[in-house]
């Protein structure tokens, strides 16, 4: 992946900015989306955004991509925006960043 800066450290983890695709035909990481202020990780999510479906799916699709419990991700902007940002707790910045490659 061509940049890293969708990844952030912090003191009790790190953070990612996601862009979602939701509706897609299946859930897979799709690359980099760079057309925004930020880089963003983009994500192609299954499920519809209805009714909180596809940040549920977002957050599962993390949890075990990451192999972190659903409790340690949480959306702390974006909610019901395509571009999210995501809190990663007990996890650092690198250790998340081989397992999204």
């Amino acid at each position: 992946m061509p940049s890293e800066d969708y990844l952030r450290e912090r003191p009790d983890g790190c953070s990612l900015a996601v862009r979602v695709q939701p509706g897609a035909k299946r859930t897979v990481i799709l690359g980099v989306y760079e057309d925004s202020e930020q880089p963003q990780l983009k994500i192609a999510l299954k499920a519809p955004p209805i009714d909180g479906r596809a940040n549920e799916a977002l957050i599962a699709f993390l949890a075990e991509t990451l192999n972190l419990p659903r409790t340690a991700i949480s959306i702390a902007h974006g909610e019901t925006s395509r571009s999210k940002l995501v809190l990663l707790t007990g996890i650092s910045k690198s250790e998340a960043q081989s397992k999204l490659s």
